[in-house]
């Protein structure tokens, strides 16, 4: 048995991934030394994400970069886990010899196991032979909030997406242990509830359960201080939920609805349940119910067949919905997806432009809500500092961590990382806002 190993690990892709990590590397901390320098790392472990080509092209890259590691530096073994080898294993373990061992996205409760066989010497591919999933303990990567993994996998089968046949069907954790983990995570400002679709939460569990029971479980936790939601199906979006974000002190006035498209066509197509006329109503309804509330969302460009018109409808819809954040994603024509064989795929250069022409209509939009901002006082977390711009920053609540802009303030009087400030809004700069704190 290995022990006392100076270990490294480099988490690729989504907040959901890093849950994953973050429960990898409480296993790892039992018998080795965690490093946040990979350079000076003994064991590289390389947690990769496959949802885009694109991705799979980055873990690729990083998987290269550890093994010059191997090569001229500290690192003895590497070790790559997650989407990638469970998606594509028969294509990365003949090529990418430079790793020692592969787990795939249920192996992590493997992990110590497979450092011990990486250094009996031969490669191995080890996906699937230890099939654990939703483990309790966690070495927190992030500061000030912490995001809560509460389901696996996706039934939703948009027609352009892997993650079903990656991760498979939905599958909602235990009610209980969630909140057990969730109190174990110490105190947060924010606890960010994630998985695939937030809002089939429960539907597979005996007895039935739902994102609201779990809401209202978390939310006595004295050590979590609110509750943000990330991605809602829109057409999971209750009457319910809605008045639990309005009602429930301890949930944040913010959602994120990855919508992917306005244009009925294409939404038909995407094997989307929404339509236009219905979207834009429930953006309507929310900002009528729920006083304040930001809405974030997502959007596909040049999926297949798309035309410019498609691209219209899309661009009048953002027009209309006014929302406080929205991303713009070229699609991205993946094997084995019922989309990747459709007639009509759009070139890569026209992609780049659609989504060029839809952040240019979004821009506007930004601009028109951040002027409503301006001359207003919000609570901002402090983040830390900007030397460059000699101001600190941070988050309201209608930023989420990564995804959303920044609030930049200046402060006469020190500052502490995490704790809230009133700051005074003067002015914006696409997504980014800039105030005093009074």
């Amino acid at each position: 048995m290995i022990e006392g190993k100076k270990v490294g690990v480099i988490s690729l892709g989504c907040d959901k991934n890093r849950v994953d990590t973050e429960k990898m590397l409480a296993i790892v901390g039992e018998r080795h030394t965690l490093t946040d320098d990979v350079t000076k790392a003994e064991v590289i472990i390389i947690n990769t994400c496959a949802f885009l080509s694109a991705a799979r092209k980055e873990a690729i890259e990083e998987i290269i970069s550890a093994a010059e590691m191997k090569k001229y530096g500290k690192a003895e073994k590497i070790i790559v886990t997650g989407c990638m080898p469970q998606r594509f294993i028969k294509e990365t373990f003949p090529a990418l010899t430079e790793a020692d061992v592969f787990l795939g996205v249920s192996d992590y409760a493997g992990i110590n196991d497979a450092i011990d066989k990486a250094y009996e010497g031969e490669r191995l591919n080890l996906v699937g032979a230890y099939g654990c999933e939703n483990l309790q303990k966690r070495v927190l990567t992030t500061s000030g909030y912490a995001y809560l993994k509460i389901a696996e996998g996706c039934s939703n089968r948009c027609t352009y997406c892997l993650i079903p046949y990656i991760r498979g069907k939905y599958r909602s954790f235990d009610k209980e242990n969630l909140v057990r983990e969730a109190a174990a995570l110490g105190n947060v400002n924010e606890l960010i509830l994630v998985a695939q679709d937030l809002t089939r939460y429960g539907e597979d569990l005996c007895p039935k359960s739902s994102l609201v029971e779990l809401i209202r479980a978390l939310s006595p936790l004295n050590n979590v201080k609110g509750i943000r939601l990330l991605y809602c199906y829109p057409e999971g979006i209750t009457d319910e939920l809605i008045h639990e974000i309005n009602t429930n002190a301890k949930m944040i006035r913010y959602i994120d609805i990855p919508m992917q498209h306005a244009s009925d066509r294409i939404l038909k197509l995407m094997n989307r349940k929404g339509s236009f006329k219905q979207n834009l109503e429930l953006v309507e309804k929310l900002k009528r119910e729920i006083a304040g509330i930001s809405i974030r969302s997502t959007f596909i460009a040049g999926f297949p067949t798309e035309t410019e018109e498609d691209v219209a409808t899309l661009s009048e819809f953002l027009r209309r919905a006014k929302l406080f954040n929205a991303g713009f994603f070229k699609y991205s024509r993946e094997e084995g997806t019922p989309a990747a064989k459709l007639d009509g795929q759009i070139s890569a250069k026209e992609k780049t432009a659609r989504v060029k022409k839809l952040y240019a209509v979004q821009k506007k939009v930004v601009k028109e809500n951040a002027r409503k901002l301006i001359g207003n006082t919000y609570k901002v977390v402090c983040e830390g500092f900007d030397e460059e711009r000699c101001v600190y920053y941070g988050r309201t609540y209608m930023h989420a961590p990564d995804v959303d802009g920044k609030v930049y303030f200046f402060s006469a009087d020190e500052v502490v990382k995490n704790e809230f400030y009133n700051v005074k809004i003067l002015k914006a700069t696409g997504y980014d806002l800039y105030g005093e704190r009074v």
